[in-house]
């Protein structure tokens, strides 16, 4: 018996100490860069210059953030054009947003969340870090979750963002269409990118 409860408080403590075992993110440091790759919510659309959120966002942290956004595009789409911005540039963190075109275009799901993890696996293997942000699956009804982004930070190892779209699309004021953000929008969703990346880690406070 005593053997046993010995045994037992061994694999105790070793379950407590992997689960506190989280890996350690370091902080952007000075020098580092941060890459906001995805569709028309990266670039800006529905507002004008200097009003996107990756614009808001490095004003806002003093971090560079390449735009890496372009209107209209799927995930699939994403994937291809990823391994060439990778060459080109040399990032820290890249924050990934896609999903609204494959929605909107009623493509494949399983497909979408197979391109997402594709695009982190390619960023991680060269040693990018990655923050994913959620988009809102958008119906006659409004807003609703996708699940599947929560699988692809879980399967991954990935931080995730979610619910800040949803949370602007559902307010008129702050979006230029059903959507895209207005400039006011674009504002509010760096404020909260920026308080994920300070949850996760990434910006010390």
């Amino acid at each position: 018996m005593k053997y046993l409860l010995l045994l037992l408080l061994g694999l105790m403590t070793m379950y407590v100490s992997q689960k506190n075992s989280t890996p350690s993110v370091t902080p952007l440091q000075t020098g580092d860069t941060i890459l906001a790759f995805g569709d028309s919510l990266t670039h800006g659309y529905g507002a004008g210059a200097g009003e996107s959120y990756p614009e808001r966002l490095s004003a806002s942290i003093g971090v560079p953030v390449i735009n890496a956004g372009i209107n209209g595009e799927t995930s699939a789409d994403g994937l291809r054009r990823l391994p060439t911005l990778l060459q080109k540039h040399a990032v820290r963190l890249m924050i990934l947003c896609f999903g609204g075109n494959d929605i909107l275009q009623k493509r494949s799901m399983s497909q979408l969340k197979a391109n997402l993890i594709e695009m982190i696996t390619r960023a991680k293997a060269q040693g990018i870090e990655v923050v994913i942000l959620s988009v809102p699956n958008i119906n006659l009804f409004g807003m609703s979750p996708l699940a599947l982004y929560a699988e692809v930070a879980e399967e991954t190892g990935t931080p995730l963002i979610e619910g800040i779209l949803a949370d602007i699309l559902e307010q008129p004021s702050l979006k230029s269409d059903q959507i895209h953000p207005n400039a006011r929008g674009y504002r509010q969703m760096a404020r909260e990118v920026e308080k994920g990346l300070r949850e996760s880690g990434y910006l010390a406070d």
